[in-house]
């Protein structure tokens, strides 16, 4: 019993040094899986933080099946990205961050464009998990560097 609550002490201290997001200079690699959208699939994206409010990005989905007519030109998005951070607006804990944000991009051979709000939730100062919702939805692990 007292190994488990040194260990959720531990942990609990961990958590209370995490921060989703730090503003200009802040680095963040999300990885994980695409649950709707232009398809299923994996889904990969780069932010760098610019300010407190504004991030920029980019980022990658592959994906194992598509929306439309199964076109094999279609399972690729390449994309730059824009996010805006709110969790000093909405005063959120260190660890938690919610960010709307828009994708521009290229499938295949069309422009793809996407909207979202997402949220990151870190454990550690390195290591959280994300979710994002939109006309692209993805769920996965959030790496800090």
């Amino acid at each position: 019993m007292k190994k488990i609550v040194l260990m959720m002490l531990f942990f609990a201290g961990i958590a209370t040094n995490a921060q989703a997001y730090t503003g200009k200079g802040d680095h963040k690699v999300n990885a994980g899986l695409n649950a709707w959208g232009y398809g299923t699939g994996i889904a990969a994206t780069y932010d760098y933080g610019l300010n407190k409010l504004i991030s920029v990005g980019a980022g990658g989905n592959i994906y194992f099946d598509n929306y439309r007519d199964n076109n094999k030109d279609n399972r690729v998005f390449v994309f730059g990205r824009v996010n805006f951070h709110l969790r000093e607006t909405l005063d959120l804990p260190q660890q938690l961050d919610i960010y709307p944000g828009v994708d521009l991009g290229v499938l295949g051979r069309d422009f793809g464009i996407g909207a979202h709000i997402g949220a990151r939730y870190f454990f550690t100062d390195s290591i959280g998990v994300f979710a994002e919702v939109g006309n692209n939805g993805s769920l996965g692990v959030s790496f800090n560097f």
